[in-house]
């Protein structure tokens, strides 16, 4: 029959070398050398999560509305913008992601002894801005995919629910930023996604436990 040759599956033999496995790490400051031809990967990672991390990249488009077009028309499409954001869930909470999430500050001093406090601030600086934050998640076989936001912000805020009987996590929330630049018409994220030549300075037992 004509139609023998079908296949009802989409399964190749390059199938297994492109499926991700596992949540992924979070980073902060994640850097590539090029002397030593390695990430920063143990150094850079933020924190423990649970239940995953979601990475959203979105082009913004503006149809040009002409008459007569009843349906959408190939190029009259423009890109005027773009979002990228990742949502994660931390659960290990510390005095550096509280400060991360809130926009604040620890206070200089403070009278509950044994005990650091944290206080909001009323503008943003530019240490807010996260630089280099990356997610790295592997693939069946090891390698990783490795997205960097050059500048993110944390725009979740703090929100902790506490259950019996269940570790409490905190939702997070970080929002890729443009440099301060007379062209803003594009987000700094970057892609690094493995060939199949043998990746330097990345082996399976970097990486954080991905």
């Amino acid at each position: 029959m004509a139609y023998e040759e079908l296949k009802s599956s989409g399964i190749t033999e390059n199938t297994p070398n492109e499926v991700m496995l596992g949540a992924g790490t979070i980073h902060k400051g994640l850097k590539f050398d090029p002397e030593t031809k390695k990430w920063n990967f143990e150094e850079s990672l933020i924190g423990a999560t649970s239940g995953g991390s979601t990475v959203t990249i979105t082009p913004e488009y503006y149809t040009v509305p002409v008459d007569g077009a009843l349906v959408k028309v190939r190029g009259l499409d423009v890109k005027v913008g773009e979002t990228a954001t990742f949502q994660t869930n931390l659960i290990e909470l510390t005095p550096e992601a509280i400060k991360m999430l809130v926009i604040g500050d620890e206070a200089d001093s403070t009278s509950v002894d044994g005990y650091k406090e944290i206080v909001s601030r009323a503008r943003i600086q530019e240490k807010d801005y996260i630089q280099n934050l990356g997610f790295i998640g592997r693939k069946l076989d090891g390698t990783p995919i490795i997205i960097v936001f050059d500048y993110a912000l944390c725009t979740s805020g703090l929100s902790i629910q506490g259950q019996n009987k269940q570790a409490g996590v905190v939702p997070a929330t970080f929002e890729c930023y443009a440099d301060l630049s007379p062209e803003c018409d594009r987000l700094p994220y970057h892609i690094y996604y493995p060939t199949d030549e043998e990746l330097s300075g990345v082996d399976e037992e970097e990486g954080g436990g991905v």
